[in-house]
């Protein structure tokens, strides 16, 4: 059986800034053992650890579909002493992966639905995953319409900005990208917050029709009402939950939300489940 606590080693084959202040990395990492990237088998909404030698880990949701072989990615927010390390590795630099961990976007249930996916700043990662996962030829005909709000503080602040414009230009998914303001006049998207958009773009929900939602406590917290006024049930409501988590297994107790830990029960609830937990939004 495997270590839980033993990362896998990877190497990092390329880095890229994801925003024009680059505060923001992505990072693809290739398995150094063939054998461990089939034993890394993870589904669209888990998260993993990313581990440096003599300075710790983060957890980090996969931004990478398991439609994408030969490499998993992240991207990554420099914000304390292992981002920043890890914002200063090129690309041959050795760490490593721990995971994947946590549960998933309930797929089986939503084969069959229309997913209105409502993302804000770096937040997208995992739903980057899931876009790509349900874009996927093997996978688009399971779902029914695919709407997506996705929103920055600025253009320079989007992630992956050239998926995000060729998502725009298909025919088979709804892109409504936004930003709180720009002085940009060629910016031909939307302004505005991402809960008065999702007001404007947002389908009517229906037994059908899921909303999956992750992004700053900010943003969840002024959706949520947009959401529950458009007519869609606290169980039709998905939210992936970051929560000061640490062991990523459930031991330490450090995310709990009541008696739920978020590594372990999370990161993906339901706004029904989270009813029964202390108010976090």
């Amino acid at each position: 059986m495997q270590n839980p606590y033993e990362p896998y080693p990877v190497r990092i084959d390329e880095v890229t800034d994801a925003t024009e202040d680059k505060s923001l990395k992505t990072f693809r990492f290739v398995f150094e053992n063939p054998e461990d990237e089939e034993k890394f088998s993870y589904r669209a909404g888990q998260f993993a650890e990313l581990s440096v030698t003599g300075l710790g880990e983060i957890p980090i949701g996969i931004a990478s579909s398991p439609t994408e072989k030969g490499f998993v990615m992240f991207t990554v927010f420099r914000v304390g002493k292992v981002t920043s390390y890890l914002h200063n590795m090129t690309a041959g630099d050795l760490m490593g992966i721990r995971g994947p961990l946590g549960n998933c976007y309930p797929w089986d249930l939503l084969e069959g639905k229309n997913i209105v996916i409502i993302g804000g700043g770096f937040a997208f990662t995992t739903l980057r995953s899931s876009i790509v996962y349900m874009l996927d030829p093997a996978n688009r005909p399971k779902f029914k319409d695919i709407h997506v709000i996705y929103g920055a503080r600025n253009p320079g602040l989007l992630l992956y900005r050239d998926e995000l414009y060729d998502w725009e230009q298909r025919d088979d998914i709804h892109m409504h990208i936004t930003v709180d303001g720009t002085d940009d006049p060629d910016w031909k998207y939307n302004t505005g917050f991402v809960p008065t958009i999702t007001e404007q773009k947002a389908p009517a929900a229906d037994k059908d029709t899921y909303a999956i939602v992750c992004g700053p406590p900010i943003m969840i917290k002024f959706t949520l009402p947009v959401l529950e006024t458009l007519g869609y049930p606290h169980d039709q409501i998905i939210m992936s939950l970051e929560n000061r988590m640490k062991c990523g297994i459930g031991m330490c107790g450090r995310c709990n939300i009541g008696k739920e830990l978020v590594c372990k029960d999370g990161p993906v609830f339901t706004l029904a489940q989270l009813n029964h937990t202390p108010r976090e939004y």
